[in-house]
Formats: structure tokens, C-alpha cells, sequence
């Protein structure tokens, strides 16, 4: 009996002595693994954070280009604009000159009529005065 007392009091001892170390040993890795899950935690925040920079970034590079893209436009139809207006003073003008030069010259064409009519006068005067004078 002396020996089983013995031996269940060594390994009363023997459970109360490894007890604490057990315990630790389930404790770090349980410790460890919320280290690891934590610090997974965080580099996932931090990748999420850099990509929500980036995207962000093109975002805003895709709104400059569209910027860009808007100014060029305005600036081309500001151009055409313009050279529709030149074209349309330029027509204008030349509507203008062909006008100026058909009034000359249907000044130019009155007045040669009004000389031929004058020339055929005169030469009918000069007829009948022959005419006269031959009777």
C-alpha cells in the first residue's frame, strides 16, 4: 500500500509539476496564431489600402485624360467654327465683288448701248439729211 501511496503521490506531483507547462504549450501556439492571424490582418488591410490608392489614381488619370479629351474637342469645334466664319466672310466678300462687277459692267454695257444708240442716230440723221439734199 506504502507503494501505491508513493506512486500516486509522484504522479500527483508529476501532473501538478507538467500541468503549467501544458497549459503554455497550448497557450503560445494559440498566442502565436493570433500573432499570425493579426499580422495577416494587417498586410491584407495594407494591400487593400494600396490597391484602393491605385485605383483611385487611375480613376483620376481617367477623369485627366477625359478632361483632356473634352478641351481638345472644345478647341477643335472652336476652330472649325472659325473657319466656317472665315469661309462664310470670304464668300461674302466674293458675293460682294461679283455683285460690284456685274454692276460695272452692266454700267459699262449700258453705256455702250446708249453710244451705239447714239452712233445709229446720227448716222440715220446723216441719211435722211443725203436723202434730202439728193431729192
Amino acid at each position: 500500500m506504502k507503494n501505491l501511496f508513493v506512486s500516486a503521490l509522484a504522479l500527483s506531483a508529476a501532473t501538478l509539476t507538467f500541468a503549467p507547462v501544458a497549459n503554455a504549450a497550448e497557450i503560445v501556439p494559440s498566442s502565436i496564431q493570433q500573432r499570425r492571424l493579426s499580422f495577416l490582418e494587417t498586410q491584407t488591410k495594407a494591400v487593400e489600402n494600396i490597391q484602393e490608392a491605385r485605383l483611385s489614381f487611375l480613376q483620376d488619370q481617367t477623369k485627366a485624360v477625359e478632361n483632356v479629351h473634352v478641351t481638345r474637342i472644345d478647341f477643335l469645334n472652336t476652330q472649325t467654327k472659325a473657319i466656317e466664319d472665315i469661309q462664310e466672310a470670304r464668300l461674302e466678300q466674293l458675293n460682294s465683288q461679283t455683285k460690284a462687277i456685274e454692276n460695272i459692267q452692266s454700267a459699262r454695257l449700258e453705256f455702250l448701248e446708249n453710244q451705239t444708240k447714239a452712233i445709229e442716230n446720227l448716222h440715220e440723221t446723216r441719211l435722211e439729211e443725203r436723202a434730202r439734199r439728193n431729192k
